[in-house]
């Protein structure tokens, strides 16, 4: 296969525009479909740990991913109690790369730079548009695909980037319900002081609250919380909801917590998770992402591995072509990372929901003398799965 070959890449969030910059770098033509009809991405922020960050670097977008964020040089970490009690600091790796350790920017703003990539790569971009049918049968070198605008293409791959309810996913593992998890997410957005300059994370009795700047003048605290499944908010009740659920909140989030009213901007998302078997292909059809494997947020690694599987792929594709064994190694490659980061994370929400408050206050003191451990050894695993061959 040459690297001329055509590659349909469904969905253009985190993975899927990552992947179509990676893929289109190496020469291979990459249309981009997505359904909404212009780019609206939930305007929120997201921290990226040094990982994450060589993953952008290697898909050419480092420089402006770290002009519009804000980096935490020194890696520092405060874990408070929800009093603002000080429990530890703890210090995150640097990127292999020399970027920060940690980095936070918006969503929108993040995606803004993605696509910006994109048209300077010439990525075909096809909005407000979804794939109707697909077929990709085994052994064959093609899918075939066609498109809510009644066009039918054929395409040498499909990768599925399209989130935790991919459509695209039944085409590989069947039906598979994504696992609510029995949490809550509560974002919130405000201005940033200029004293805060680093990332908090507040340990409540059952709930945890983090602080993090994600640019010049802004920051957004964000707050997990048990809720019960298929529990439904309407959207203008979130500031004051958000405001309840963490009212026992003080130290430094207290000032966000009283500022959140009618007009701020609060988005409340459930925690689900996804955990699709082997193989994440079937054909010439192929899963990456939260499509594959959606994470719980607790460990900060969905975006990361979302990016980490683009440019895997690209560099797989490019050595190997695409083929049966490549797509298989794919998978072998990047389940095992992918499952640990699952694993850990769902860990640490579920140590972090103990309702008794003499559970936690052991946890709090244990954490002074393990959390730094805990940390090197999580990023001490990542890099010996990184260079596990598939």
């Amino acid at each position: 296969m040459t690297r001329a070959a055509r590659v349909l890449i469904v969905g253009a969030g985190i993975a899927g525009c990552s992947a179509a910059i990676a893929l289109a770098d190496k020469g291979f033509r990459v249309t981009l479909v997505e359904k909404q009809a212009e780019w609206r991405f939930q305007s929120s922020g997201i921290f990226i740990y040094g990982n994450g960050l060589e993953a952008l670097r290697r898909v050419g977008v480092l420089p402006r991913i770290l002009e519009a964020g804000f980096g935490i040089g020194d890696g520092r970490n405060v874990y408070l109690d929800h009093h603002g009690a000080p429990i530890v600091d703890v210090f995150y790796p640097a990127s292999s790369g020399g970027a920060v350790p940690i980095l936070g920017i918006r969503r929108a703003e993040m995606h803004r730079i993605l696509a910006g990539r994109l048209g300077a790569l010439g990525v075909e971009i096809r909005l407000a548009t979804m794939v109707t049918a697909l077929h990709a049968p085994g052994g064959g070198e093609h899918a075939e695909v066609t498109l809510s605008d009644g066009s039918a293409q054929r395409f040498d791959l499909v990768v599925g980037a399209d989130g935790i309810r991919s459509q695209v996913r039944e085409a590989v593992s069947g039906p598979l319900t994504p696992r609510y998890t029995g949490f809550g997410v509560w974002r919130s957005v405000h201005d940033r002081p200029r004293a805060l300059d680093a990332k908090i994370m507040m340990m409540g009795i059952g709930k945890r609250l983090g602080i993090m700047p994600i640019s010049d003048d802004k920051l957004y605290i964000f707050g997990t919380v048990s809720e019960p499944a298929d529990r439904w908010y309407p959207k203008e009740t979130w500031p004051a909801q958000m405001r309840a659920r963490f009212a026992e909140f003080g130290g430094p989030a207290r000032q966000f917590l009283d500022q959140l009213g009618a007009d701020s901007e609060v988005l409340y998302t459930a925690v689900e998770e996804v955990q699709a078997p082997l193989p994440w292909h079937a054909g010439r059809v192929l899963l990456i992402g939260d499509a594959a494997h959606a994470s719980t947020p607790f460990m900060g690694q969905g975006g990361a591995m979302a990016v980490e599987d683009a440019v895997v792929l690209a560099e797989m594709l490019a050595a190997d072509g695409i083929g049966e064994p490549t797509l298989q190694a794919f998978g072998k490659r990047r389940y095992p990372m992918c499952r640990f980061v699952q694993d850990a994370s769902r860990k640490v929400g579920e140590a972090g929901a103990v309702e008794d408050a003499a559970s936690c206050a052991r946890r709090n003191t244990a954490m002074q003398a393990t959390a730094q451990q805990q940390v090197d050894a999580f990023y001490r695993e990542l890099d010996a799965l990184r260079t596990v061959p598939a």
